[in-house]
């Protein structure tokens, strides 16, 4: 990247840039601020862990964070994104800078007056995301050494979203959603087989991965083959399950307002024969 231009230093983290190709550009680099000077030049080859903030909406929604954070807290976050950056090996998308800055310092406001935000959906998290929840752990963990406030487990669960989020340039309300169906579908399986998945076993693991690879390809479009002679075989064989594959497939619909192709009840209808004959 070449040299850019200093238009105004916000703090020692923060510079508003001149870019050549962008315009005006955001920098965000643990002390990248200290001791520059409007109209210097910053040579970014340089300056290591550095973040661009390209987009006019995540700058302004970014700059208009920073009155609300001490530079101390800045520094402990903008190094929790770069540990993400280093752990994912992948290029995060900009929002999480403004995203995760405002998630994490209301975080800490709220651990420090000793208030719990509970996450409903912690496991269904872990168990769709374990890398993005291996990360957020040492994130929380990394957060709980440097500024000496503990965040609570649920917090984990929270922040893989966010990781989730960034990595694949979905929509945080998206990532959320998706998580949330799942935790519905699998609470229906529980009450159609009046039975109760241990969250820990690979029963669980299997069943929650389907659902999510289901739901990822309806959200692609992505048509899969249908076995006929299964489909009928399966109707007969198993009504409960097949009958309970169609239940989850219109949630699926009604939630996700997309098409879910017939041949989907076919594998789900295998999936859930598997877990009943498993808990009879």
């Amino acid at each position: 990247m070449a040299n850019l231009l200093i238009d105004k230093v916000l703090n020692n983290n923060v510079i508003i840039a001149k870019h050549p190709s962008y315009q005006e550009v955001v920098l965000i680099g643990k002390g990248i601020g200290f001791n520059r000077k409007h109209g210097e030049f910053i040579e970014t080859d340089t300056v290591e862990k550095l973040f661009v903030l390209k987009n006019e909406k995540e700058q302004e929604s970014y700059i208009k964070l920073l009155p609300f954070i001490d530079n101390e807290l800045l520094e402990v976050i903008i190094s929790a994104i770069d540990l993400i950056k280093q752990k994912t090996h992948s290029a995060l998308h900009e929002h999480i800078h403004v995203a995760l800055t405002d998630h994490i310092m209301f975080a800490i406001s709220r651990a420090s007056k000793g208030m719990e935000m509970s996450n409903p959906f912690l496991v269904e998290t872990k168990t769709l995301y374990r890398n993005e929840y291996q990360i957020a752990s040492e994130v929380v963990q990394f957060i709980n050494e440097k500024t000496g406030i503990s965040l609570p487990v649920g917090e984990i669960g929270f922040i893989a979203l966010h990781i989730h989020s960034a990595i694949t340039n979905k929509n945080l309300s998206e990532v959320n959603q998706h998580s949330q169906l799942v935790s519905r579908l699998v609470k229906m399986v529980e009450e159609q087989f009046q039975i109760d998945i241990d969250k820990e076993s690979i029963d669980y693991m299997r069943l929650v991965r389907h659902l999510r690879f289901t739901i990822e390809r309806v959200m692609k479009e992505e048509k899969v083959e249908e076995p006929e002679k299964i489909s009928s075989l399966l109707k007969q064989e198993y009504p409960v399950c097949y009958n309970l594959s169609w239940k989850l497939i219109k949630v699926m619909q009604q939630t996700l307002k997309m098409k879910v192709f017939d041949a989907e009840a076919v594998y789900l209808t295998m999936h859930l024969q598997r877990i009943q004959t498993k808990f009879k």
